[in-house]
């Protein structure tokens, strides 16, 4: 019997991004513009069935593309699109 592999929608790095940045955009900031990281990355993990390294691989992406600036606690992003 074959097994296949389901393909993961969020393995692609553009498309684990643009997501966590849609996420970061229905969210209200508080002071400064902030968004608690765990505001996007319960949606992505668990609403959306996403694996941690997913959500890394994303968040790396977005900000490399300058849509999202992490703080560097780790705790906040800022949306920069």
């Amino acid at each position: 019997m074959t097994k296949f592999a389901v393909p993961r929608a969020y393995a692609d790095p553009e498309a684990a991004a643009r997501q966590l940045v849609q996420l970061a955009a229905s969210i209200e900031p508080v002071q400064d513009g902030r968004i608690h990281i765990e505001k996007i990355n319960a949606p992505f993990l668990y609403t959306l069935k996403a694996s941690g390294a997913e959500f890394g691989v994303g968040i790396k992406h977005a900000v490399e593309r300058g849509w999202l600036m992490i703080h560097e606690s780790a705790t906040y992003v800022k949306l920069l699109t």
